[in-house]
C-alpha cells in the first residue's frame, strides 16, 4: 500500500491524497484550495494524476476544502464511484452547487468589465459539472465496512467534526490505513465525539491546531453571551462570519440553549445564507446522528432551528434590508472566512461604525479578509471600496470544529495503545508548519517516534 500525498500537505485547505493498493488507485478527498487569490489559482492547475486513471474517490465530510474540486475531477475525465457517508451525500450537492454559482458569478463579472485583449474567465466547474459528479456518489452508513473495489474494504467511522463528518478505515493487501479526516472535539453540540479505533498501519492525521489548546468551551459559551450583552447595551449590530455547514447550526443551538440567560427574544436574528438554511433541513433529516444532548434540547427548549424571532433572508435584497436595521440585529452569514458571499455586503456597511461587533468563531484561513480582520487589519477592500474598521472585533477560538493539541493526541494515542503495530507511523496532514512541527514533537516526547510532516510529491509505503 503505497500513499502519495498530493494535497492539505503543508497547509490547512486543499485535502487530497491518493492510495495505491491491490492493483487500485484510490482518492482521499478532492478539496478546493482556499486563501489567497494566488493561492486559489492554483485550483486551476492539472490534477498531479491523470483523473481517468483513479478507479474510486472517498469523501471524508463535506466542507468544501475536502470536495471542492471534485466536479473538476469529473469534468476531467474521472469516472468512478464517489463514496460518502449518507449525511455528507445530501451536504454534497448544496455546498457544490453554491461553490459553482459563486465561480460563475465571478467569470461572468470579470468578463463583463475585462479589457480588450484580455483572455475570457471560466469558471472553475458549472452546476453541471456538479450534477454529473453527484451521479457518481455511493452513499454509505457508519461502521459498515463495504468493500468498493476488489480486494479494497471501506469503512466511515464517525469524527465528530461537522454532520457526517467521517474518519477513513481503508484496508487492502493486509494492511489497515487510517485517515482522520478532519477531528471535532470531545462535547462538541448536537454531534456525537469521534469514535475511538485501536488499530491501523498507517495513520494519516489532520493538524490544523496541533500546536494550541482550546478554551473551555464553558468558559467560551460565557464570553459569546458577554458579547452579545454588551453589543445591546452599545447599541449595535452583531455580525458573524459563519461556514454554512455545523458553525452556523452550532450557534442556533446555543441561542437555543442559552435563550432565557442571555435574554435573545430583544434581539432579530438572521441566518443570512441560503445554503446554510438548507443545510438546516438536512440536520433535521439526520437528526438520529445527534448525540443525547442535542436530542434533550430539541425535546425541552425553543428548536434550534425555529426560533420565534429567527428569520431566514432568501433573496438578495431582503439580505441588503438587514443594513436597514441601525441596532439589535444578529447577522450569521456566510462565508466563513469572509472572503465571498452575503457576509462582505454586511462588513462594507457596518466595520466603520465602533458599535458593530464581529465575531469570529471559525478557522481564519492565511490570506482570506477573515484572517486580514482578525490579525487588526485597519483598512480592507470590499467590493472595489476602501472600508475603515472600526468595529470591535473578537476571536471566539472555543468554538472551533476541529479538536485541539490535546485532543489529537488522545485520538492517536488510541491507536498507538490498541492491538495493532506499537506506534504505527504517522503522518501529519492538513496543517501548516507551525502546527504540525508542534505536534510532531509532542508525540516525539509522548512515544518516542518520529512523525512525518507530509509535503506535496511525498510517498510512503506499509
Amino acid at each position: 500500500m503505497r500513499v502519495h500525498f498530493h494535497g492539505a500537505a503543508g497547509e490547512v485547505t486543499g485535502s487530497l491524497h491518493e492510495v495505491e493498493a491491490a492493483g487500485r488507485r484510490v482518492l482521499l478527498d478532492c478539496g478546493m484550495i482556499q486563501g489567497s487569490p494566488e493561492a486559489e489559482r492554483r485550483n486551476t492547475e492539472p490534477f498531479p494524476f491523470e483523473p481517468a486513471a483513479i478507479d474510486a474517490l472517498v469523501i471524508s465530510h463535506a466542507h468544501i476544502d475536502h470536495i471542492g474540486r471534485v466536479p473538476l475531477l469529473v469534468a476531467r475525465g474521472f469516472r468512478g464511484p464517489i463514496f460518502a457517508q449518507e449525511a455528507t451525500a445530501d451536504l454534497m450537492p448544496v455546498m457544490l452547487m453554491d461553490a459553482a454559482s459563486i465561480s460563475e458569478g465571478e467569470a461572468e463579472r470579470h468578463n463583463r468589465y475585462r479589457h480588450d485583449g484580455e483572455p475570457q474567465a471560466l469558471p472553475l466547474f458549472t452546476r453541471e459539472d456538479v450534477q454529473s459528479a453527484m451521479a457518481l456518489v455511493r452513499p454509505l452508513r457508519y461502521d459498515t465496512r463495504t468493500q468498493i473495489l476488489p480486494g479494497v474494504e471501506l469503512t466511515f467511522r464517525e469524527a465528530g467534526h461537522i454532520l457526517g463528518s467521517s474518519s477513513v478505515e481503508l484496508e487492502a493487501d493486509g494492511r489497515r490505513l487510517l485517515f482522520s479526516g478532519d477531528l471535532g472535539p470531545k462535547g462538541t453540540p448536537i454531534l456525537r465525539d469521534p469514535a475511538p479505533i485501536d488499530r491501523a498501519d498507517l495513520v494519516l492525521m489532520e493538524s490544523t491546531y496541533g500546536d494550541r489548546l482550546h478554551r473551555d468551551r464553558a468558559e467560551t459559551i460565557r464570553e459569546l453571551g458577554t458579547i452579545l450583552d454588551t453589543a445591546w447595551r452599545e447599541g449595535g449590530n452583531v455580525l458573524i462570519p459563519a461556514f454554512a455547514v455545523g458553525r452556523s447550526q452550532e450557534l442556533l443551538y446555543w441561542f437555543a440553549r442559552h435563550w432565557d440567560e442571555w435574554n435573545l427574544a430583544r434581539w432579530s436574528i438572521f441566518l443570512d445564507s441560503p445554503m446554510a438554511q438548507k443545510v438546516v433541513a438536512i440536520y433535521d433529516r439526520h437528526a438520529d446522528l445527534f448525540d443525547e444532548d442535542a436530542q434533550r434540547v430539541w425535546r425541552d427548549k425553543p428548536t434550534p432551528f425555529r426560533l420565534p424571532n429567527l428569520h431566514f433572508t432568501q433573496t438578495r435584497d431582503e439580505s441588503m434590508a438587514i443594513n436597514r436595521i441601525e441596532r439589535g440585529a444578529i447577522v450569521i452569514a456566510g462565508s466563513g472566512m469572509a472572503n465571498a458571499g452575503r457576509i462582505l455586503h454586511h462588513f462594507r456597511h457596518r466595520l466603520d461604525r465602533r458599535q458593530t461587533h464581529v465575531v469570529f468563531v471559525g478557522y481564519q484561513a492565511e490570506g482570506t479578509l477573515g484572517r486580514r480582520l482578525v490579525d487588526g487589519a485597519r483598512w480592507v477592500r470590499i467590493h472595489g471600496h476602501d472600508v475603515r474598521v472600526n468595529a470591535q472585533r473578537h476571536t471566539v477560538g472555543g468554538l472551533s470544529a476541529h479538536t485541539d493539541q490535546r485532543g489529537l493526541m488522545a485520538w492517536y494515542g488510541a491507536i498507538a495503545g490498541g492491538e495493532g503495530i506499537a506506534h504505527p507511523p504517522l503522518a501529519l496532514v492538513h496543517g501548516e508548519d507551525r502546527a504540525r512541527e508542534a505536534l510532531a514533537g509532542e508525540i516525539g516526547d509522548a512515544w518516542g517516534m518520529h512523525a512525518t510532516l507530509a509535503r506535496p510529491g511525498l510517498t510512503l509505503q506499509v
